[in-house]
């Protein structure tokens, strides 16, 4: 069983940046794909970015695109946000995701079958 955990969350200013880092532990497949999402209160789950641990491919929100990047590094088995120029609509709690089944890049929370504790990211205006 994979288990996650985010760190890197905070409080920043609009404009300013941050890294947001999910380290995973237990049985990682390297046809997993690992995502990030955000969610506010009262609203759904939303898609962020998601990368395939073997090739690095990588999908995106099409709104995020050019400000947040998402990236992994095999050896620490640790996925990572970048997340630059934030906006005060940013604000959120992103959480870590992994879809250890079947193959290929999805959007979809519900194909994601491991998720982390969640971390507060606040951009204040």
């Amino acid at each position: 069983q994979v288990q996650l955990v985010e760190s890197g969350g905070g409080l920043v200013q609009a404009g300013g940046s941050l890294r947001l880092s999910c380290a995973a532990s237990g049985r990682t497949s390297s046809n997993s794909v690992m995502g990030w999402f955000r969610q506010t209160p009262g609203k759904e789950r939303d898609f962020v970015a998601a990368i395939t641990w073997s090739g690095g491919v990588t999908e995106y929100t099409e709104s995020l695109k050019g400000r947040f990047t998402i990236d992994r590094d095999n050896a620490k088995n640790t996925v990572t946000l970048q997340m630059h120029s934030l906006k005060p609509e940013d604000t959120a709690v992103y959480y870590c995701a992994a879809k250890t089944y079947g193959l290929g890049l999805t959007r979809s929370a519900s194909a994601f079958d491991v998720w982390g504790q969640g971390t507060q990211v606040t951009v204040s205006s």
